[in-house]
């Protein structure tokens, strides 16, 4: 399973560069960047399934963790 899953991140790596120009890919190569994003996150998600996790929960704290973390980071500094 996380052989899978760095598959297709690299897979997902390689459809980024061809986008951001830093590697073009041979023409007979076709892929979209959401079926790589699609490919990442169903890997995920077999590996959630598998150790039994709960993706939405893992989620919401995931985005508690960053909320808290970068509560402070963006705003305006003051003079």
């Amino acid at each position: 399973m996380f052989a899978s899953l760095v598959e297709e991140v690299g897979e997902l790596g390689r459809e980024i560069n061809n986008i951001e120009r830093y590697k073009i890919k041979r023409e007979a190569q076709t892929s979209a960047l959401d079926v790589e994003i699609g490919d990442v996150l169903f890997s995920l998600i077999c590996i959630a399934n598998y150790f039994k996790i709960d993706m939405e929960d893992a989620f919401l704290k995931t985005l508690e963790k960053y909320t808290k973390r970068d509560s402070q980071r963006w705003t305006p500094k003051k003079r």
